[in-house]
């Protein structure tokens, strides 16, 4: 089961956090047709969201044809997203990985972290290296 997190600095509104991230697993395959999405009670005791947030999350999703409800039973993902290939993700999920932990042993933080990211993404994608 997915367990949502909440980036309170990214700018991006709540629910369509919980949007990416629901998109981001079906992506990378960790979540797949018949898992079932934490009830909108457990998301709300994890986040301390409004149940209101994670229901439009859920409708969002619904609309999209990725998830539908079962009353009494919960939400569940009825389509999954292409993928690349699982293997050369998993290679890669695990080399970042790898450097994430390198980069904190070094005693860089979190915002010094995603600032190198974000600038070698960048310049990567405006290079057409990708």
């Amino acid at each position: 089961m997915i367990e949502f997190q909440l980036d309170a600095a990214s700018g991006v509104a709540t629910y369509l956090q919980l949007v990416q991230q629901v998109h981001q697993a079906l992506q990378l395959g960790l979540l797949e047709p018949g898992d079932r999405l934490p009830t909108a009670q457990q998301v709300v005791a994890q986040l301390a969201i409004n149940p209101n947030t994670v229901l439009k999350a859920y409708r969002d999703l619904e609309r999209e044809g990725l998830v539908r409800a079962r009353p009494g039973q919960g939400t569940f993902v009825i389509r999954s997203l292409p993928r690349t290939d699982p293997v050369a993700q998993n290679r890669f999920l695990s080399s970042m990985t790898d450097w994430l932990r390198s980069a904190r042993a070094e005693g860089l933080g979190p915002d010094d972290i995603e600032a190198i990211y974000r600038t070698a993404f960048r310049n990567c994608f405006a290079e057409g290296v990708a």
